[in-house]
């Protein structure tokens, strides 16, 4: 609702245009008057969100809302903060039907454990940081006594400070999913993305998104694919669960060390502060050289975790 209202500051919003799209289809050379558009959501072979800046913004009144409402819960004034996110099944069961939840289960391979994300909040925290945890229903409070790491999604959670947070947030750490997407298609936000799955469709359009996938696991050869059979298979473009089981393919979470390595090389990339080695830069170039050229993807902008990479190179071979 937010959003709807932001937007409809800088778009005409109108139910009108409903006929107008309605009643083209009925005429002969209809497409000549249509803008298509891509059937992969986010894709950005172009880089324009790197290029461009954000078209919405708040109003004074808006401003001021927020900034009471971040003092409500506790943010020292000046105090930067992070976001975290994980996906997991209880939207999709407290919001469908038992068929539709069938429908959408082919997501699952998508969701992971917020609890992995501990180790890396609690290095941020550490770093001066402080951390909300987002998402609209979700599936049991964290568990935390460190009060810089605040529940938001149990306790504060509004469709105002979904957006005012992302707003303001220093950087997200989350995986694909629709408030990940918002923050970065918004508001250009940085993203440590973990546990990055179909993972040939991972956001390469920005400097600012470093990345680590989940691992794949072949259960019957008791070992993990490497990126060239990844994607030489086309597993690397998998999209729905059942693909992954009739393949014997079982995805790995992150681990949170390795969340933890990839939140601190975010922190200290935005500071200034990271020292990348020949390794480093190496280890990315034979990533990069493996990674499909394809339609998905223009100049790649993005980066693999280093410590990632470092710790799994043999899946580079």
């Amino acid at each position: 609702k937010q959003l709807l209202k932001m937007y409809g500051r800088i778009l005409c919003i109108s139910r009108f245009y409903e006929i107008l799209y309605k009643s083209n289809r009925m005429l002969i050379g209809y497409k000549t008057h249509e803008v298509a558009l891509r059937e992969s959501r986010g894709i950005d072979v172009s880089n324009l969100t790197a290029r461009t800046k954000p078209h919405i913004s708040f109003t004074q009144e808006e401003e001021n809302r927020g900034w009471d409402a971040l003092y409500d819960i506790g943010l020292p004034d000046g105090t930067s903060f992070i976001l975290f996110h994980a996906r997991d099944s209880e939207y999709l069961a407290k919001n469908l039907t038992y068929k539709s939840r069938d429908q959408w289960a082919y997501h699952e391979y998508r969701d992971f454990n917020i609890h992995n994300y501990c180790a890396a909040v609690e290095s941020l925290t550490q770093r001066g940081y402080y951390a909300f945890r987002m998402g609209a229903i979700v599936k049991g409070a964290l568990d935390t006594a460190n009060p810089k790491i605040v529940d938001y999604a149990i306790k504060y959670r509004t469709d105002f400070l979904d957006i005012y947070l992302l707003n303001k947030c220093k950087f997200f750490l989350g995986a694909f999913s629709g408030i990940t997407n918002s923050a970065y298609d918004l508001f250009r936000k940085p993203i440590a993305c973990v546990n990055t799955t179909h993972i040939e469709h991972m956001w390469t359009w920005h400097p600012n998104v470093l990345h680590i996938p989940k691992k794949h696991w072949l259960r019957d050869e008791h070992r993990f694919m490497t990126f060239h059979e990844i994607f030489e298979s086309g597993v690397g473009r998998y999209m729905y669960a059942r693909q992954y089981e009739e393949d014997g393919i079982e995805l790995i979470e992150n681990t949170p060390e390795e969340i933890e390595s990839l939140a601190i090389e975010m922190d200290e990339r935005l500071k200034g502060t990271w020292h990348t080695t020949y390794e480093d830069e190496e280890l990315q170039k034979r990533f990069w050289d493996v990674f499909p050229k394809s339609e998905l993807h223009g100049e790649i902008k993005s980066r693999i975790g280093s410590e990632f990479l470092r710790e799994n190179r043999d899946m580079l071979y």
